[in-house]
């Protein structure tokens, strides 16, 4: 699906509220500074005037892939939902990829009522099966209040609304360990260029620069997609996201040789290649923020929900964990952003009523003052959120509008952009073990995709 969504105003809006706020947001007792541990925080909805029907009784399921703090936080929403309605509502734990998971339960006669979809790939496949029932009146209502055109059409297919996007991601980030940069003499880059001498600032130092999420395929995809986008421009992003051109493509080849400067120097990142491979996601995020100013990596790679996994450490968002925007490659710096849709999988009214609830802002001010959460709900007050950091992370997404780019791995077929072990997963795994095989990586990556876009 097509997204005709510019990036210029939100990398200067973004640029512009965190290097101005990230600097001044520290833990003094108010509130402001690192937020409470996922289970403290009970999170509740404001008084409201949203009608949702009384569901006495009503069975309701709603299948994600989320676990840990995600679950536990977005469980708080659908106990508030309960609370309204009297429906009777079970989260239940989805494999990834989730689309293969809801195959399984649809084929044996028990679908849930609403599933958590990741991609927008995953919302077609949806439709395309037949699974996925378009959005009711009630919930179009909400969305067109509550959302910017741009998050509606990204829930759409051929014109119909089918997903509410009701989480958001800011996927163009670099946290850093404030200690370890200020031991080293480190500064906040820029660019790419100055990005890689920061690293070798902070390598100089004694420390490892980067933690690298390896075992986790999805983050690698969302490296070269920051890359790709700033260095070769959103027309050329969206023609590779459609596999409009081919992966043999020279902007491929551009990105993977920029992608090269972090990936080929050992020294640069946490374990090396094999330490960075056997590295997963939550990991590579405590390991940064652990160890005073001698952790195992300064920095970290990912989007507004590692405050979640700071969380879990003795670091406070804002002294102690820092953040800055996805260095600029090209002429602009790279907004990409990512999601999690509501899709009813049933006809029901329990399920319709759900989705009318997710699309509201009563139900993002509870994740919202959790953590870890980020809503394009426009309509959310952001004073729910936690700290200042997230605040204003939220504030310069909804100030771009539609002037962004979803996750690229996100729209493509999930067998080759949402797999493990698979496609663009595999593809950059190997690239990290072999960065210098930047030819054969291309030609994977163009054989992978055109058997999915095929299918």
């Amino acid at each position: 699906m097509r997204t005709t969504l510019r990036t210029g105003r939100t990398a200067a809006v973004l640029t512009a509220v965190v290097a101005l706020t990230v600097a001044g947001c520290g833990g003094d007792g108010d509130g402001e500074g690192k937020p409470e541990k996922s289970g403290d925080t009970k999170g509740s909805a404001p008084t409201s005037t949203l009608q949702l029907p009384k569901l006495n009784g009503e069975k309701v399921q709603v299948a994600a892939v989320w676990s840990g703090p995600e679950q536990e936080n977005f469980v708080r929403v659908l106990d508030e939902f309960e609370k309204r309605t009297g429906a009777e509502v079970t989260f239940v734990p989805a494999q990834d990829p989730i689309v293969n998971f809801l195959g399984t339960k649809i084929a044996g006669g028990s679908p849930p009522d609403v599933a958590m979809l990741p991609q927008p790939g995953a919302i077609q496949q949806a439709v395309q099966r037949k699974w996925a029932k378009p959005v009711g009146p009630e919930a179009k209502a909400q969305l067109t209040k509550n959302y910017s055109m741009g998050w509606q059409q990204i829930g759409q297919v051929k014109g119909e609304q089918y997903g509410v996007y009701y989480k958001a991601a800011n996927k163009s980030l670099i946290w850093y360990n404030s200690a370890a940069f200020e031991n080293a003499g480190a500064q906040e880059p820029k660019t790419w260029k100055d990005f890689i001498t920061t690293a070798e600032t902070v390598s100089a130092s004694g420390v490892t620069p980067v933690s690298v999420a390896g075992a986790d395929g999805w983050t690698l995809t969302d490296w070269f997609e920051n890359i790709y986008l700033s260095q070769a421009g959103p027309e050329k992003y969206d023609q590779l996201a459609q596999h409009k051109i081919k992966w043999t493509d020279p902007s491929v080849k551009a990105a993977l040789t920029t992608l090269a400067e972090l990936f080929g120097k050992p020294n640069l990142i946490a374990g090396g290649a094999d330490g960075a491979l056997q590295t997963e996601f939550p990991a590579s995020v405590t390991q940064t923020f652990t160890g005073g100013d001698q952790p195992k990596g300064a920095m970290v790679f990912e989007g507004d929900f590692v405050t979640v996994n700071i969380a879990q450490t003795d670091a406070k968002i804002g002294t102690d964990a820092k953040v800055f925007p996805f260095p600029a490659v090209g002429a602009e710096p790279p907004v990409v952003t990512g999601g999690d849709a509501a899709v009813a999988l049933k006809d029901s009214k329990g399920a319709q009523a759900l989705l009318t609830f997710l699309a509201s802002p009563d139900a993002a001010a509870i994740s919202a003052a959790a953590g870890g959460f980020l809503s394009p709900n426009k309509s959310l007050d952001l004073a729910a959120y936690p700290n200042d950091v997230l605040r204003d992370i939220a504030k310069a997404l909804i100030a771009s509008g539609d002037d962004f780019r979803f996750d690229m791995s996100d729209q493509m077929p999930q067998s080759f952009g949402g797999t493990p072990g698979k496609g663009f997963w595999k593809a950059l795994q190997d690239f990290l073990k072999n960065p210098k095989n930047i030819a054969g990586t291309q030609q994977q990556l163009e054989s992978d995709a055109a058997k999915a876009y095929k299918s």
